[in-house]
């Protein structure tokens, strides 16, 4: 049985855009900071802590037809490769958290509204986003007044799978759940086949060379 917070259908299936906060949604909000020696001197470098089934959710999501997109209010290298290995469909690093104005330039791109858009926050730099999307979300460790300001309220924390919690909720009530869940592992279960069976090939040839 699928555990997840409810979602009024019509809302669900309304939404084409899912936007995403970083610290403190796709991580738990601690950063790592360090330094490595290099020929040129110390280059400073950040480490960030994210969560795998998160990962799967954004897969599902895409798989699905939603534009997924990455918003944050800090610049790091790291996020940039989260970014690229997940496939979104934009990431805007803004220092000056201006995340408003970013999010309405990528709704007009995809020919729709801030109506038409779900994001998932934690914090005050969300708060001006929130305010104005057809489906605001808070995750579980968000301060009160994104909490006040949302929608819906996840369960699980930032970093924790509060990502993945928001796509099994938005895919349920929008009635794709089930059969995403079964492309994937339809999908996984052909490459698992193909690899059983070359493996257990090359052993047998192995066995009569």
């Amino acid at each position: 049985m699928v555990h997840a917070p409810r979602i009024e259908r019509t809302l669900a299936r309304r939404i084409r855009v899912v936007g995403l906060d970083v610290d403190g949604v796709l991580t738990d909000g601690g950063i790592y900071l360090g330094s490595a020696k290099t020929g040129e001197g110390d280059v400073p470098f950040e480490l960030k802590r994210y969560d795998i089934q998160d990962g799967l959710g954004i897969h599902l999501l895409r798989e699905c037809g939603l534009k997924v997109v990455i918003i944050t209010g800090r610049v790091s290298e790291s996020v940039a490769q989260r970014a690229r290995e997940l496939c979104v469909d934009a990431l805007v690093q803004d220092p000056d958290a201006r995340k408003l104005s970013a999010l309405t330039t990528i709704a007009n791109d995809c020919g729709c509204t801030l109506d038409d858009v779900a994001f998932v926050g934690d914090d005050l730099p969300d708060l001006s986003v929130l305010r104005r999307v057809g489906l605001p979300v808070a995750v579980g460790n968000a301060v009160a007044e994104v909490r006040r300001t949302a929608q819906l309220q996840l369960r699980a924390h930032g970093g924790h799978g509060a990502v993945r919690e928001f796509a099994e909720a938005l895919l349920v009530a929008r009635g794709e759940w089930t059969d995403a869940v079964e492309r994937y592992v339809a999908s996984r279960s052909v490459a698992a086949t193909t690899e059983r069976v070359t493996a257990h090939e090359t052993a047998r040839e192995d066995a009569h060379a």
